[in-house]
């Protein structure tokens, strides 16, 4: 087994640093790169989608980033303790009509002593915006890492 550090139990810093690498990785929409920080047999649930390991982890990011094209996520560090880390996110999309989105989210994440995710458990609400409203666009710059980012 290979680890996938930071390891638990988690510091502060390195929850921070969990999250954004978590953010760094989703932010390629590489479905196979971003199921490598999750165990073989990690459970989700997404919405009200319910996934159980890696091959089913692919599967649903490869046709999540049909449906949600141009997605770029900012993650935020929301509290930490041993094993677990939550996170509040947005990201932005658009779908196939032009239509843009910005997403709002709270994850609960669980690992193992591995660092690997076995654990993610996601309440997300869609809200339709311009395309003059958008704030994210790609991945966070390297000056804005560690910056909270605004409720609305």
């Amino acid at each position: 087994m290979t680890d996938r550090p930071p390891l638990p139990p988690f510091t502060r810093e390195t929850a921070v640093q969990k999250v954004q690498a978590a953010e760094d990785a989703w932010n390629t929409r590489d479905p196979h790169k971003v199921a490598l920080a999750y165990s073989e047999d990690s459970v989700w649930r997404n919405r009200d989608t319910f996934v159980t390991g890696r091959a089913e982890i692919v599967a649903f990011l490869t046709a999540k980033w049909q449906r949600e094209l141009e997605y770029a996520l900012r993650k935020d560090l929301w509290a930490f303790d041993g094993n677990r880390i939550a996170v509040r996110f947005q990201y932005e999309s658009r779908d196939s009509a032009g239509q843009w989105w910005r997403s709002y989210g709270n994850e609960l994440w669980e690992f193992d002593e591995h660092g690997l995710m076995t654990r993610r458990e996601a309440g997300i609400h869609d809200v339709p915006i311009e395309e003059e409203q958008r704030r994210i666009h790609g991945p966070r710059p390297e000056a804005e890492r560690g910056v909270s980012f605004p409720l609305q």
